[in-house]
């Protein structure tokens, strides 16, 4: 394709300040910042401070966090699962519900966290979400194939790596688009994927931190991810993943 022609420097051109095709006018009533769990059994996890850090100095996490893609047999407790959560979409305050532990356009946090967790104590192999508010999981159903199958059928949708289905767990973000794009138009796409970015540092950082490794999949089927996960693909879909399990 011509470079006059590309879709990625038309969008960036078009979602200029000033040049946004569909920027909200005047005040808009903006969405809730989470899907709402009623009458679904919750998973209570452990608080934070709860998991003893192997490592906290933050030089060395920065210094050595590694992309890994390979992992040991050894599963999560749920404290060290409870803290990768927290670290990445954790409300530092849940009755303020305002402050995370990410940083996001507009305190936005279009973000909706889904767990492929395939060695975690305590947990049975499957899929859950993530609720931030309540730091809690709960089991996610809405999935195209049964539970037992999930970790198979997503290592196929990343594109046969296979460490997208090996590890303890596989952090899958979607994005509520509307949380984003009623604030901010169709430049709140940029900072979907700038939030994405934020999320997934952290990831990496809190999984340094307990002795785990962690690495990002942006090389996946968009189409079939959605489908797994039930997503309509317009109005949430998922924009990033991170296979992630105890060092060998």
């Amino acid at each position: 394709m011509p470079a006059s022609k590309s879709i990625g420097k038309l969008f960036w051109k078009e979602t200029e300040y000033g040049r946004q095709v569909s920027r909200p006018k005047g005040p808009t009533s903006l969405p809730p910042l989470s899907v709402p769990a009623s009458h679904v059994p919750r998973i209570a996890l452990p608080r934070p401070e709860a998991v003893a850090l192997e490592d906290s100095d933050f030089r060395r996490l920065v210094v050595q966090r590694r992309s890994l893609r390979q992992y040991a047999d050894t599963p999560y407790r749920l404290e060290e699962l409870a803290w990768l959560c927290f670290a990445t979409q954790g409300m530092v305050n849940p009755e303020e519900r305002k402050y995370r532990t990410v940083p996001s356009a507009g305190a936005r946090h279009a973000f909706e966290t889904y767990l492929s967790v395939t060695a975690v104590e305590g947990v049975a192999r499957g899929v859950y979400r993530y609720l931030p508010g309540e730091h809690a999981l709960v089991r996610y159903d809405n999935i195209a194939v049964s539970h037992d199958a999930f970790a198979p059928a997503l290592v196929a949708a990343c594109l046969d790596q296979p460490f997208a289905g090996e590890g303890a767990c596989c952090f899958i973000w979607s994005a509520v688009a509307e949380r984003m794009t009623s604030r901010y138009g169709d430049r709140g796409y940029r900072y979907l994927c700038m939030d994405a970015g934020h999320v997934c540092q952290n990831l990496y950082l809190a999984c340094e931190s307990i002795g785990a490794g962690c690495c990002a999949i942006a090389a996946y089927d968009d189409g079939a991810c959605n489908q797994l996960l039930g997503l309509d693909g317009e109005n949430e879909f998922v924009i990033y993943l991170a296979a992630t399990g105890k060092k060998r």
